[in-house]
């Protein structure tokens, strides 16, 4: 858990430089909100004290780099408890949940507040087609979800951003370059291994290849692609144990993550889809490890 975090910090300052004091309520009330919540549950529940493990810490600031800067704090709140209380303690604390409680949280929150969850407020950020050079409060996944005429999502500007961090969006998902710089620290330690971060992006970029209109490296560095492939599909509790059924959960991810970014915008689908992908694949988990367990070839005969 502290390996994790410690990965999650270039992010962390990532976000307190793109949206200053904003990120820094936001963060501080979510890891409040889930040790809080924690802590009283195991209290209620007559069970050891879970605090000291850092899961809590892990799932408030995780669950804060998935909101966006403007979200009302009491929201915030309320959605912490929610992916504690419900999507962990419940089941029975760490290592018994079956989803990820941060995603979980997100979830509960976009369901409950989709206002809140999918406005932005304008930022320094810039869309600039052709002659024209705009400030924009849509995320890059929203422009791509309507359609931005005349604009050319390969250009070098644009895919700096991204990669930077220069665009609206949740606060600890809009760098991929902090990202990426704790995904690698957390393979150096061992703490996670290539397959489902590699395998998830794999299938991301095959299947924008091949829905073509947007460059698939501005599917992989936008919205949350590179914060879930790395950091919350990576969950050990929610994730297959095998190295096989780590590349199949990748894969899905990764598929039915852009099956909900390029569904009919006329039929009400949502420009962003790791979460629920992840929360899917969560589901599939116990029957992944069953499909993907090693089997003997032969066992000892029992001496008599």
């Amino acid at each position: 858990m502290l390996d994790v975090l410690i990965a999650l910090m270039p992010a962390a300052c990532c976000a307190v430089y793109f949206f200053g004091l904003k990120a820094v309520w936001l963060i501080a009330v979510c890891v409040g909100s889930t040790v809080g919540a924690e802590a009283l549950c195991r209290l209620a529940m007559r069970r050891e004290m879970s605090v000291g493990d850092f899961s809590a810490v892990l799932t408030g600031l995780l669950l804060a780099f998935n909101l966006p800067p403007d979200i009302p704090l009491w929201m915030a709140a309320l959605g912490s408890v929610f992916a504690i209380v419900v999507a962990k303690q419940i089941f029975g604390g760490l290592g018994y949940n079956p989803f990820n409680p941060a995603l979980a949280g997100r979830a509960f929150m976009l369901i409950s507040f989709t206002g809140p969850m999918t406005t932005w407020t304008k930022s320094a950020w810039t869309l600039s087609a052709g002659s024209v050079e705009a400030t924009t409060t849509a995320t890059p996944l929203a422009l791509i979800k309507k359609g931005a005429e005349g604009f050319d999502w390969s250009q070098a500007a644009f895919i700096k951003d991204l990669f930077i961090g220069n665009v609206n969006g949740c606060i600890g998902e809009v760098s991929a370059l902090a990202l990426l710089i704790g995904a690698v620290y957390l393979l150096v330690r061992k703490v996670i291994t290539w397959h489902i971060p590699v395998s998830f992006f794999a299938a991301v970029f095959v299947f924008a290849m091949f829905k073509g209109g947007v460059p698939p490296l501005v599917h992989i560095l936008s919205g949350g692609c590179v914060l879930g492939a790395c950091f919350m599909a990576t969950d050990y509790v929610t994730s297959p144990i095998t190295p096989l059924g780590k590349i199949i959960f990748g894969v899905g991810c990764g598929v039915f993550t852009m099956l909900i970014r390029t569904a009919d915008p006329a039929n009400g689908g949502y420009p962003e889809g790791v979460s629920f992908s992840i929360l899917v694949m969560n589901a599939f988990t116990p029957l992944i490890n069953r499909w993907t367990r090693p089997r003997p070839f032969a066992k000892l005969k029992a001496q008599s």
